[in-house]
């Protein structure tokens, strides 16, 4: 037992000193946090100026507070003016569970007093809400969002700054920050036109530690008004079924929207909704339709809800993009759902199409095997998917299947589809993920391969049906049903 204490000890020891000698290798010459104010979707773009303390650092480590970890959507970091993604990955060390640690590993060490400038950008969902929390029809809506004063970070730092900004300079209040002393100079807030920046504090120790963050971290909230919906997509199951013989691609969303700004205070006027609409002065709260882009070159697209088909949609259908090139062409389809969503209020329907199977799928003639490319949602601009399931449905027959997800999904798994004229079903795809945004669109690549015999055996199962039909129709035809047999005279 001794010998397994000591090397216990020896190895947390060796965490504690690898810890120290990071924290020893940058320090931050600037911070600066730009939080640009949404609805149901917050984005934060932080720059971090660094500089080398000692030669060969690599492995740079930023803090998130837990409450920015639990409503953080998506984390990318890249280095200032490149478009290449650094590699991160989440500290295993527990810092007293006020912040968590985020590793990320620079292209190439960095010389001692050489510099460098981290851009990270995270997406926060669900972080802010309504207030007043119920609104009339013809009232506007306010926003309340809730961040940290400072920027967490492991190092010292020289200066940093946070900028909130709007989408219009309608801001009624903002916190003003409090023993701060120590950090400032000027004034902690400024407010100008849409835009509320505090700081710069300047001179800052590291921060990311239970004594700081107890004693100078303290929350921020800014209070201000948002003319646009507040979207929601409570359930979103995409189900794409592929087809060798159709040389088709069906993708079918079954969406339930819903608006999470404030409650309907009141009844609902539909003559005050249309006044409003005939003036151009719809209510920001209210969501009359919904534009999406759909992929190019689609066909035979539906739209219904649950009392049935809505007409009231308009679709324009872009030419499907030739193989091989980097096409940004999409058809639009202009939604409109059957009744005007008002806050609180949800919406459930059915958007489905087809699309011609070449347009994303492609043969490698290598390794014999089919490569299919498909997208995880449609891109809702300003929504986050609370849960999305999305089912891919390979032909029947198809093996040595292999997925290649942009980022991992909470959960898949692999089952069997049967539908008609199958024999042994097909094989399906699930893949389970929460709190998607515009940043997620992105596509999951499937490859799987599917023999000749594989390929007729959709052939022959109908064949057999049909023949199996003509000798029922031949037998019935030849058995007597009749009770009593007439006699011949």
């Amino acid at each position: 037992m001794l010998p397994l204490w000591r090397a216990l000890s020896c190895y947390l020891l060796f965490i504690a000193l690898s810890v120290s000698a990071s924290t020893q290798s940058f320090e931050n010459t600037a911070i600066v946090r730009t939080v640009e104010l949404g609805g149901a979707v917050v984005h934060v773009t932080t720059t971090y100026a660094v500089k080398a303390l000692e030669d060969n650092a690599r492995v740079y480590t930023i803090a998130l507070s837990q409450s920015e970890r639990q409503k953080t959507s998506w984390l990318e970091a890249k280095l200032k003016g490149q478009q290449k993604p650094l590699a991160i990955q989440e500290h295993t060390v527990d810092t007293g569970k006020d912040c968590h640690l985020v590793d990320i590993t620079l292209p190439k060490p960095i010389s001692v007093n050489k510099t460098s400038t981290i851009v990270v950008e995270t997406v926060l969902t669900h972080a802010t809400f309504p207030w007043p929390e119920s609104a009339a029809q013809k009232d506007d809506q306010a926003l309340k969002y809730i961040t940290d004063l400072f920027v967490l970070s492991p190092y010292s730092t020289g200066v940093q700054r946070t900028k909130l900004r709007a989408i219009a300079p309608r801001i009624i209040s903002y916190t003003t920050p409090e023993n701060v002393d120590n950090f400032i100079k000027e004034s902690s807030a400024i407010k100008s036109g849409a835009t509320v920046t505090y700081g710069p504090f300047e001179g800052m120790p590291p921060s990311a530690s239970h004594e700081f963050i107890s004693k100078y971290q303290q929350p921020i909230t800014i209070h201000y008004y948002h003319d646009q919906p507040v979207l929601e997509i409570v359930k979103l199951k995409r189900s794409v079924e592929i087809s060798h013989w159709g040389a088709n691609v069906n993708t079918q969303d079954d969406i339930t929207l819903h608006n999470a700004g404030p409650a309907l205070k009141g009844h609902f006027s539909r003559l005050e909704h249309q006044s409003q609409t005939f003036y151009k002065k719809p209510s920001p709260h209210i969501l009359p339709a919904l534009s999406l882009h759909l992929p190019a070159g689609i066909r035979n697209t539906y739209y219904y809800d649950q009392i049935g088909n809505v007409s009231t949609s308009r679709l324009r259908v872009a030419p499907s993009v030739p193989k091989g090139r980097q096409g940004s062409q999409y058809s639009i389809l202009e939604l409109r759902p059957r009744y005007p969503l008002l806050g609180g209020w949800n919406y459930t329907f059915t958007l489905g199409w087809d699309a011609p199977l070449h347009d994303s799928t492609s043969y490698d003639k290598s390794s014999g095997k089919y490569i299919v490319e498909v997208p995880i949602m449609t891109p809702y601009p300003g929504a986050v998917v609370n849960d999305a399931e999305v089912n891919i449905i390979l032909p029947e027959g198809a093996t040595d299947i292999e997925f290649f997800p942009p980022f991992p999904a909470l959960e898949n798994r692999i089952s069997t589809h049967i539908t008609y004229l199958d024999t042994i079903g097909r094989p399906e795809l699930t893949f389970e993920y929460k709190d998607l945004t515009i940043k997620q669109a992105q596509s999951i690549y499937v490859s799987y391969k599917v023999s000749t015999s594989a390929h007729l055996k959709k052939p022959i199962a109908a064949a057999a049906a049909f023949f199996s039909v003509f000798v029922f129709g031949f037998l019935a035809r030849r058995v007597n049903l009749t009770i009593h047999e007439k006699k011949k005279l």
